[in-house]
């Protein structure tokens, strides 16, 4: 068994949320981390690739007075995190090439596994999606499921987004079960044993690094606070 730290946060706006990922890919104190959010307010977060526009104009359609709003380091489309519980999990992925279907097949056959020794049932979707395109008019992640996201009686409830730095991944997800917060040690329980099952991995848990903290700090002033990232396109 491998050591894999679950980094505990103190609670972050969805800025701050974006640079403890990308502070934590930087210093990688562990081989396999796993964080939950530990939410501050509520935030919108947009994929890498997404026009800054059309973005804001497909949250003033849906009637959405959240104003913090971050371009993600991740693919994907817009996700609203108001009730989700969101995480990411890092994890040594070697080599130069970057095959994000094969890894959502690994870390939601996992998942889904887990739910399903628990008596859950959800389906994972296997069939061919339009990828979210930077013009593309749907751009509400969980409005569109693509595949390989987890479902619940049709209804998409998990996906995620990635991002390869070196020879580590960077999954972030989101899970939008109703009762997603309110049940969120259950929930929580399912990802960390899915995980620990599928890498082998014997969980500690640790507070962030004062290295990292500070570096996630210096990024989200430098980087996603700034309109030079979030309207870079």
């Amino acid at each position: 068994m491998e050591k894999g730290l679950i980094i505990e946060t103190q609670p972050l706006d969805v800025y701050g949320q974006m640079a403890a990922d990308e502070a934590l890919c930087d210093t990688l104190p562990a081989r396999h981390l796993l964080r939950f959010y530990n939410w501050k307010a509520p935030g919108i977060t947009f994929g890498y690739s997404q026009r800054a526009a059309a973005v804001r104009q497909a949250v003033d359609a849906a009637g959405c007075k959240i104003q913090d709003i971050v371009r993600r380091p991740t693919g994907g489309g817009i996700v609203f995190h108001e009730t989700d519980l969101t995480f990411s999990f890092i994890f040594h992925s070697p080599g130069v090439y970057f095959e994000p279907g094969k890894t959502y097949d690994r870390l939601h056959r996992a998942i889904n596994a887990e739910y399903a020794r628990q008596g859950i049932t959800f389906d994972l979707l296997k069939e061919k999606t339009k990828d979210y395109a930077v013009n593309d008019p749907v751009m509400n992640c969980f409005a569109k499921p693509v595949n390989m996201d987890i479902l619940y009686n049709g209804k998409k409830v998990l996906g995620g987004a990635l991002r390869k730095f070196g020879d580590y991944m960077l999954y972030q997800a989101s899970f939008q079960a109703p009762d997603a917060r309110q049940n969120e040690r259950a929930h929580r329980n399912a990802v960390i044993k899915a995980l620990a099952g599928e890498f082998g991995l014997e969980w500690e848990v640790a507070g962030i690094p004062a290295e990292t903290l500070a570096r996630a700090e210096a990024i989200t002033a430098e980087k996603y606070r700034t309109a030079a990232w979030n309207e870079r396109i």
